[in-house]
Parts: C-alpha cells; structure tokens; sequence
C-alpha cells in the first residue's frame, strides 16, 4: 500500500492587523524574548514590508510563519522571520527569503542584511547556506535569560541584479 503525502500549499500575504493574535502565537511559541504587539503594530504604522506564510494541506490551512524587513536606500534590513516550531525545516523559511529577495530587488536593493542571535545555530546555518555572509558583531544586542545579553552576528547578502524579480 502505497502512501499519498497531500502537498503543502503556500501562499505569502500581506500582514494585516488582524492577523495579530496568530502571529503573536507563533511568536511566542518560538522565541523565549518575543516581540510584542507594539512592536508589531509599530512595524505596520511603520509602512514595512510584512508578509505572513499561510499553508495548506487539503482543507486544513494554517499561519505558519512571517516576515518583517525595511526598506532602505539600496537596501533592505530583515528584522524578523520566523516559521513556527511545529512546521521548521519544512523549507518555509527558504520560501519566505526568495520571496523576501525578490521584493528587494523589486525595490532596487543591492544588499540584504540582518542581525541573528549568536547562539541560534539552526538559523545561522540556514542563511549561510543561502548565501549570507557573516560580517560582524553587535555586541549584547540581544536581551538573554538571567538578565544577561547576547550579541547577535551581523549578516549580509549582496543580491543580484538584471534579473526580472
């Protein structure tokens, strides 16, 4: 008997405030220091570019991840992805970065940049396999258990250009 696997539908939108409350569960869910509704509320009045991941399989869809990047002169700055822990290595943060580079490149940036914690290892591999380099440090950047802080690595991605994005 062979298995049918139904395929995972994705589809990216525009964050809207009522999607809030589900993003805020999936980031508290996934973050031990998450961002607040302010800060989120604060990106939207902001005018930055947000998108949330909905998938679906069969009937059943869900919020399954985000993103948060601002737009620059020439670049942009991605502030917060996230996929929730029960749906990672999925290939749904690879799928919210293509589509993240594309609209940079749509807005004319030549260069993405963000800041990871140090210790996140799984996410750092992952933006290093896309093609970020590292190129620095913030030093306690970001707030650590025990009222400690920890410094987040600095990476960018030069992107290309000609492309139709």
């Amino acid at each position: 008997m062979n298995a049918v696997v139904d395929p995972v539908e994705r589809m990216l939108l525009p964050l809207r405030e009522a999607d809030l409350d589900a993003v805020l569960l999936v980031e508290r869910a996934a973050y031990e220091f998450p961002w607040t509704r302010g800060n989120f509320v604060d990106s939207l009045q902001a005018g930055y570019e947000m998108q949330v991941l909905w998938t679906a399989r069969g009937a059943r869809s869900e919020l399954t991840g985000y993103f948060i990047a601002m737009t620059g002169v020439d670049e942009m700055h991605l502030l917060n992805l996230t996929v929730s822990p029960a749906h990672q290595g999925g290939g749904h943060a690879r799928f919210m970065l293509d589509a993240l580079c594309r609209l940079a490149q749509r807005r004319r940036a030549m260069q993405l940049w963000l800041e990871v914690r140090e210790s996140n290892a799984r996410a750092r591999h992952l933006y290093e396999r896309y093609g970020f380099a590292d190129i620095g440090r913030r030093r306690s950047y970001y707030p650590a258990a025990a009222g400690r802080r920890e410094d987040a690595v600095v990476m960018s991605l030069v992107l290309p250009h000609g492309v139709d994005a």
